[in-house]
């Protein structure tokens, strides 16, 4: 009896101008749902830090003191009680998942050749400083998918011979492509996220000071400058060759990666199902605040389970969510990531067969036509 038919990811069957059909839509619902619930309290925040009348030692720095005034000014009032505490305790928990799992597809060898993947840096400061969301809908998220494109139509242009000769650590073809670049990531990974991003986040929600703030703003480039240095370390004692990794074959390696995260979102989680159980203390100016950073935040888990669903159908969306009820949208992400792989895996076996299949099938029908033509007319 011959197995059922697998349905294919929609990145095998959708062109990629289609694939983006859904962000872009995302992107004008972002932005309209920050219209409506915007609130003249926050245009209130930028136009007194534009008069110099907060923090004046930051606004009154030319061009750059109102907008960095203003960015402060706005976490402080965001985290200004207790309810809010554990709202943003959470949505730093959820974006702490999204870091992880950004860092460790940054290091994988089938996404060096995609600027954006490889440098996470970049679009990760435009998110926090400027974007929000709509840098996941229209950057972030489409970069991931040419990449895939490009790796589907690249395989199916070269044929199943240049497939299964190419390299191993060929980032199109190769059988290793989705190895992480080096094995001293299994280190550098968690260790950046902890120090350059986790840390920040505690101290910030601790203290709600001016230079917490600051110093988590920028959370993107203490990341990338302390993965570096721990990769450069690791690489330098290791006494044998630098390899590969599959991260996901590793259970140990898989644990010190996304361990961290996941305990910080079950805690988070549990924190704010506790709270909304407590007296609500917001004031006037927390609520508007936070309306933007929720908001923000639900659009952008919209637009990851719709990219986990392009990559790998409904499963692993389905994953997310679950593992989110209990441990909170970080979790969801990190627990959703460690199963993508495995379905990254076997979707593009069987688009790979299907698209041999194809061929074949087209070739025996041409035989078939050559032999059955008439050699007169």
């Amino acid at each position: 009896m011959a197995p059922p038919k697998r349905w294919p990811a929609p990145i095998h069957v959708f062109s990629y101008r289609a694939l983006l059909v859904v962000p872009v839509i995302l992107a004008v619902a972002t932005f309209a749902s920050l219209f409506i619930h915007s609130d003249v309290n926050v245009a209130l925040l930028y136009s007194q830090c534009d008069a110099r009348a907060r923090l004046p030692a930051i606004s009154k720095v030319p061009v750059l003191g109102p907008p960095a005034c203003f960015a402060i000014s706005f976490f402080q009032s965001a985290l200004d009680s207790l309810r809010t505490f554990a709202s943003m305790a959470a949505i730093l928990s959820f974006i702490a998942g999204l870091m992880t799992v950004t860092t460790v597809e940054a290091a994988r060898v089938c996404n060096a050749p995609n600027i954006l993947i490889a440098n996470p840096t970049g679009p990760w400061l435009v998110f926090n400083l400027l974007g929000g969301a709509v840098v996941w809908q229209l950057v972030i998220i489409p970069a991931f998918f040419h990449r895939s494109r490009s790796i589907l139509l690249a395989r199916k242009k070269a044929g199943q011979g240049v497939v299964e000769s190419a390299a191993s650590k060929d980032p199109d073809f190769g059988k290793d492509s989705r190895h992480l670049v080096v094995d001293s990531e299994i280190i550098a990974i968690p260790v950046s996220v902890a120090w350059g991003f986790i840390l920040p986040s505690i101290l910030m929600l601790i203290y709600n000071s001016p230079i917490t703030i600051t110093l988590w703003l920028v959370f993107p480039i203490w990341v990338s400058l302390i993965r570096q240095a721990v990769r450069w370390i690791v690489l330098r004692l290791q006494k044998r060759q630098h390899r590969s990794f599959h991260l996901e074959s590793h259970t140990v390696s898989l644990l010190l990666v996304y361990i961290v995260p996941i305990l910080c979102s079950a805690i988070s989680h549990g924190y704010l199902i506790w709270s909304l159980f407590q007296w609500d203390d917001r004031k006037e100016m927390t609520r508007a605040t936070i309306k933007f950073v929720e908001i923000d935040m639900f659009f952008i888990g919209l637009t990851v389970l719709y990219w986990l669903f392009v990559e790998t159908g409904w499963k692993v969306p389905l994953v997310a969510v679950l593992a989110a009820i209990p441990l909170g949208p970080g979790a969801g992400v990190c627990v959703a990531w460690i199963y993508r792989d495995a379905q990254i895996r076997e979707h593009l076996k069987h688009w790979l067969s299907d698209v041999i299949g194809s061929e074949e099938t087209t070739e025996e029908g041409r035989n078939a036509a050559d032999e059955e033509t008439p050699l007169l007319h």
